[in-house]
């Protein structure tokens, strides 16, 4: 699969999330059967002086056609306590995804080679309205703080945007969220220098939490 097509079938699954400070990216990453409940993983920093001081977040579809004001008592936030994570439940969607499916995650167990090629998506502040596609390849694998860090660029406003991989079998996974950018200013001047990857473990724990909740409640 080439990148063009990951990008095209990933789209639909894609929002910007506006607050009263700022934006950031994020994805659908869970409905329910009946689609009662949709949750949307971003970055813990994107949300986290909206959630502190509740108030209202805006998503929009990834091509502003459509959006959907949550205020506080209409969401439900989880941070990741150890990561810079965060997924936003919610019931109200205004048909703003219509038939489109979350986006699938990568198992858990599963780590990323060095050298392996990835890209992300996100609403960079150069181009706010405007979804925008990098790539990159993984550097380093940094297992005490569960994150990659990958040769690539990162702009503000692309934080909690998806990190995507296309695997053996030419499916489009996510491997992780788009959390920073470090520079490298050890010369003085700016060069490039490396994005920092959050992995899946908050949403994977959550997505797994209410999936049990669910099949408790259908005994």
């Amino acid at each position: 699969m080439h990148w063009s097509d990951a990008v095209n079938s990933t789209l639909p699954c894609i929002v910007k999330i506006e607050t009263p400070t700022g934006h950031g990216t994020g994805f659908l990453c869970f409905q329910n059967e009946d689609k009662s409940m949709y949750a949307i993983a971003t970055a813990g920093h994107v949300i986290y002086h909206a959630d502190k001081w509740m108030e209202p977040i805006r998503i929009y579809s990834h091509d502003g056609s459509k959006s959907l004001l949550l205020k506080a008592k209409a969401r439900h936030i989880t941070m990741g306590e150890l990561s810079d994570s965060a997924i936003i439940l919610f019931s109200k969607t205004q048909d703003l995804f219509g038939q489109t499916l979350p986006l699938p995650l990568l198992d858990q167990e599963y780590v990323l080679r060095l050298g392996t090629q990835v890209g992300w998506i996100g609403f960079p502040t150069l181009e706010p309205d405007t979804p925008c596609f990098f790539s990159g390849s993984i550097s380093a694998r940094q297992d005490h703080k569960n994150s990659y860090l990958i040769d690539g660029v990162a702009i503000n406003g692309v934080s909690g945007g998806p990190v995507l991989h296309i695997d053996e079998e030419e499916d489009v996974k996510v491997v992780g969220t788009v959390s920073a950018y470090r520079m490298n200013r050890t010369s003085g001047d700016t060069l490039p220098g490396l994005l920092i990857a959050q992995d899946l473990s908050l949403f994977h724990d959550v997505i797994t939490h209410i999936q049990s909740v669910g099949n408790k409640d259908k005994k």
